[in-house]
């Protein structure tokens, strides 16, 4: 008899926090099994909620503050003191998809202004160390916008300041560094990010996540082209290399390359993350580790939290069951990663806003149902001569 869960999922975009998608499914494990013991553990990949999970899991605190949103408009944000050194700035909490409205989904012209202005005022508190997490953005503009909030000057040919966007980067002709924050020097910059994300090329960034947030084929085209020029200005001007295809370079629009010019270390972001969760440990008391995420498909083993989950439980023999939103070209790929069994929550089709609005209903329903079959089976199994 199943008796203890790991219910370990990540967030549904724009629908369910991670702790809520743990707390739905919770209420589906027990519905068919009243006395479970459920071990909650919603995961953050360096995206949505990342700085607040931190904060709880290690006993630290959110400090919040205005600053410039992905659209250039002010936005209430925040971010993480996890210990006295080290700060936790999460760039889709002040750049994410999630803050730019529908109608203006327009990566060309979305910047990530306010990351830089978050790691100013995580300098102010004298942290030794900030840890940036990337993802669920809503930029492409390779961190420029970053830069700029942290004293970089992006100059055009004639001498004037760069306006903001990615859809600006092809104008890019030198970057003055002169103004940059020289406490930048004296802190150590952490970025965690999905190191299959890269800046340029076939599978750079704007060509994979380009579309996601809004752009069409020939803005597609624009920024791409716009990222080579600023991955080669950013190697010039400032003595680096490796931008242009470099593991996690793209992470967050570009995100990363632009903060790996200043100095920083890209580094792959459950190392980073989970190791504040005992996540190891908490898989292996499990009898069915359960995990979800809005979409499963080619890119899910591709760094996604369900093949980071399946691949550690595996570790000790522990059964997967993954849930998902929507499943997508080449979800069957994610079998390879540990994942034993996955499932869409959708009960019937629906539109997208109703799906997003109802998900933790569909995921507790879902969950419900999937676990049914699975007590199914093992009551066969154990009703089979060859199962005794």
């Amino acid at each position: 008899m199943l008796t203890r869960f790991a219910v370990a999922p990540s967030g549904f975009k724009e629908s369910l926090s991670a702790q809520a998608a743990a707390e739905a499914i919770a209420a589906g494990v027990r519905r068919v099994v009243p006395d479970a013991e459920v071990d909650l553990i919603p995961l953050v990949d360096g995206g949505e909620g990342t700085a607040a999970a931190l904060a709880a899991a290690t006993g630290g605190r959110l400090v919040a503050l205005p600053a410039t949103g992905p659209v250039g408009e002010r936005v209430g944000t925040h971010f993480a003191l996890i210990d006295r050194d080290t700060a936790v700035v999460e760039m889709a909490a002040v750049a994410g998809l999630s803050l730019v409205p529908r109608t203006l989904r327009d990566p060309g012209a979305t910047t990530t202004y306010g990351v830089g202005e978050l790691i100013r005022a995580a300098l102010d508190t004298g942290v030794r160390r900030i840890l940036v997490g990337c993802g669920d953005s809503g930029t492409s503009d390779g961190g420029a916008g970053a830069l700029q909030a942290l004293g970089a000057r992006l100059l055009t040919e004639r001498g004037y300041e760069l306006p903001r966007g990615g859809r600006e980067l092809h104008r890019l002709d030198r970057i003055d560094t002169t103004g940059l924050d020289p406490r930048l020097k004296d802190v150590e910059l952490q970025v965690a990010c999905n190191p299959f994300n890269v800046l340029c090329g076939e599978r750079g960034v704007a060509r994979v996540f380009g579309p996601q947030k809004g752009a069409t084929p020939e803005q597609v085209e624009e920024l791409s082209a716009g990222l080579d020029r600023w991955a080669y200005v950013l190697e010039r001007d400032l003595a680096v290399s490796g931008l242009r295809e470099g593991p996690g370079t793209g992470a967050s629009g570009g995100l990363g390359a632009g903060l790996a010019a200043l100095g920083a270390r890209l580094l792959p972001r459950f190392d980073v993350l989970l190791d504040h969760l005992d996540l190891d440990a908490r898989l292996a008391r499990a009898d069915l580790v359960v995990t979800a995420e809005g979409a499963l498909d080619h890119q899910t083993p591709r760094g996604k939290v369900p093949a980071e989950v399946a691949r550690r439980a595996k570790q000790y023999g522990r059964p997967v069951l993954a849930l998902a939103g929507t499943i997508g070209e080449g979800a069957h790929q994610v079998h390879a990663t540990g994942v034993d069994a996955y499932s869409s929550i959708l009960p019937a089709p629906v539109t997208l806003p109703e799906a997003l609005g109802r998900g933790a209903e569909f995921l507790t329903d879902a969950t419900e149902r999937a676990l049914r079959m699975v007590l199914l089976g093992t009551q066969l199994t154990e009703l089979s001569p060859s199962g005794a």
